[in-house]
């Protein structure tokens, strides 16, 4: 095993810093921060962020075919042209409850854009229960009800033979899987494959290796676990830095890199001050295991 380095490679003290993407084309790390209202860009090469303030919590971010990106914003799917700084709602969703906002989302490998909705926090993780619904946005910008009574809709992840989807509801404790079509986007058969340990604490965002293998970040947890979806075994844990870890990505060249999220809301003074790159996006280099690249929206 190499040696794993962990370095803050964006201290911007995020609220709820949250969806890392790799964005090839501009060599660049996206992501959002919710409670922050804006979307961040992160180029490496150029060692400097970049935001755009939108108008309501922004929770994911998605590349698009056509160029440009597509977000969940509020109760609203969206796009986003990063040079002009424009935003267009595509669709609404959750009309019915106005307090509701999405969660995280990703697209598919057919380019469908998956996201979940959730009811606004009263304090981080604490809300109204089963308030949520996961929705599928087609290329055709049509949208499609998957389930409701979701708590906080969190990770989403499709296997490499895009036959099984993977997602978290999170005060489940649980990473689930669901048999997946990808011909239709349908989904089915859903089971648990793993419970979080009392440390690991609430699951929230995560991706997958070229191995099939599992990358959770554990909100609360201060820490990234590798399972292995086949055996519902635990083969890797990796701490933080910092508690409120919230998700995760590879990235870089060669998707050597990962890349984890995570939040300052919640936090007093003197949790700040022991943690003061909390709401900060680290690099994480050394795992040995490489990512696949995000799958563009189709629309």
């Amino acid at each position: 095993m190499s040696s794993i380095k962990i370095e803050c490679v964006v201290n911007e003290g995020y609220r709820i810093g949250e969806s890392p993407l790799w964005d090839e084309k501009e060599g660049a790390l996206l992501c959002v921060d919710i409670a922050g209202r804006k979307v961040c860009r992160w180029s490496p090469a150029a060692g400097r962020a970049q935001a755009i303030a939108v108008d309501a919590p922004v929770s994911s971010v998605a590349l698009r075919k056509s160029g440009d990106y597509v977000i969940t914003l509020g109760t609203r799917f969206a796009a986003l042209k990063w040079k002009e700084q424009l935003v267009t709602t595509i669709t609404h969703v959750d009309k019915d409850k106005p307090n509701n906002r999405f969660n995280d989302g990703k697209v598919d490998p057919a380019g469908r854009y998956f996201a979940g909705t959730m009811a606004e926090e009263i304090r981080p993780a604490v809300l109204e229960r089963h308030q949520g619904s996961l929705y599928t946005l087609f290329s055709d910008l049509s949208v499609v009800k998957n389930f409701d009574q979701v708590d906080i809709s969190n990770g989403l992840e499709w296997s490499l033979d895009h036959k099984t989807f993977f997602y978290i509801d999170s005060l489940s404790y649980s990473v689930d899987a669901f048999d997946y079509d990808i011909q239709t986007g349908k989904i089915g058969n859903r089971r648990g494959i793993y419970k979080l340990e009392r440390e690991e604490s609430i699951p929230d965002g995560m991706c997958i290796d070229t191995e099939g293998k599992l990358w959770v970040a554990c909100y609360d947890g201060g820490r990234v676990i590798r399972l292995d979806p086949e055996t519902g075994k635990r083969l890797q844990t990796v701490k933080l830095p910092v508690d409120k870890t919230t998700s995760c990505c590879f990235g870089g060249k060669d998707y050597s890199e990962m890349y984890v999220t995570s939040a300052s809301d919640g936090m007093d003074k003197g949790w700040l001050s022991r943690q003061p790159q909390a709401g900060g996006v680290f690099k994480i280099t050394g795992l040995g295991v490489k990512g696949v690249p995000p799958y563009p929206f189709a629309g």
